[in-house]
């Protein structure tokens, strides 16, 4: 990479596809910008951070990196997500937004603990009162979803068909914070990435079984009303709580729009999951945006207009 260059760096984890596939775009279409894997090993103290912006696919696992971001943040490096907005990034948060940004969201539960951390004891926990399972399993109805507060890929989710099922999954949950949804049986189901909160892609989207759902290949498959509404939620929602790139999932029943998986601080861009008919415009799209803020000088932005939701 050329010393003039502006430097963009990209932390990844296990995926391949989508930042191989995003460095060689932006070197190929952008001379006076560069794209790298960041390499890290120690980091001093204030140290110089060489990249203008960083497009980070990975600090959600590896607190190190987190660490990393939000130091090269006060240097003024533009940070794709903004590190420190993923701290507030739960999903029942995301359905409490939803709602007073006017977007319908299940009925929602969220549990307490199973278990926590060694050094919490009995004396850490007298704020907890017993937990109504059967009260709180009539609220959300069943068949109901239990799934984690934070994560997503599917990981822990199961559909819940009665008491019995719901409590053998809570026994097994360990540290997880989980919460039960109500089921929304929909006529649509419709996944949305988008990027730096002014493209959005609505993709009709099979989620079952629920750790194998596939994009529908044709663009067109939905119907121009759903499609054009679905965009519009999305970039409503990413816009207003600062994503620069998400995945907002929606189920469509009787043509209302359901909020199901809202925030999604890195979301699934891998050519697998997209393949040919919609990698190529998120790989373009994010290039694009990098390269625009490379260029730009911009630091990461302000965390999320708080009052401007509340005002809702």
């Amino acid at each position: 990479m050329a010393e003039s260059q502006t430097r963009i760096g990209v932390l990844r984890g296990r995926e391949n596809s989508f930042p191989d596939a995003f460095i060689a775009r932006v070197n190929e279409t952008a001379p006076d910008v560069g794209a790298e894997y960041v390499q890290l090993g120690g980091t001093r103290l204030n140290e110089d951070v060489p990249y203008r912006v960083v497009v980070d696919r990975m600090s959600h696992e590896v607190p190190y990196y987190e660490v990393y971001l939000k130091m090269a943040a006060l240097q003024g490096t533009y940070c794709i997500n903004n590190t420190f907005w993923r701290s507030a990034d739960d999903k029942f948060f995301g359905y409490a937004a939803a709602e007073k940004l006017g977007i319908a969201s299940p009925k929602t539960v969220v549990l307490p603990n199973k278990a926590c951390v060694e050094d919490v004891t009995s004396e850490s926990l007298r704020n907890l009162w017993p937990v109504d399972f059967v009260g709180l399993l009539d609220y959300v109805g069943t068949p109901c979803i239990m799934k984690p507060a934070f994560g997503g890929g599917w990981k822990n989710v199961h559909k819940i068909h009665s008491l019995d099922e719901l409590m053998q999954h809570y026994n097994d949950s360990g540290t997880l914070t989980l919460m039960l949804q109500e089921f929304i049986s929909w006529d649509t189901f419709i996944r949305v990435p988008t990027v730096g909160r002014r493209w959005a892609r609505a993709i009709r989207y099979d989620p079952a079984p629920l750790a194998q759902g596939g994009y529908d290949q044709d663009y067109d498959a939905l119907p121009s009303r759903l499609r054009d509404e679905a965009e519009e939620l999305s970039l409503r929602f990413n816009r207003a709580l600062g994503y620069d790139m998400n995945a907002v999932e929606f189920a469509v029943r009787d043509g209302r729009f359901y909020g199901i998986d809202l925030t999604n601080y890195t979301p699934d861009f891998d050519l697998r999951s997209l393949r040919a008919a919609h990698f190529p415009w998120v790989v373009e799209k994010m290039a694009s945006y990098a390269v625009e803020k490379a260029r730009s000088g911009e630091p990461t932005p302000p965390v999320p207009d708080w009052k401007g939701l509340l005002l809702r």
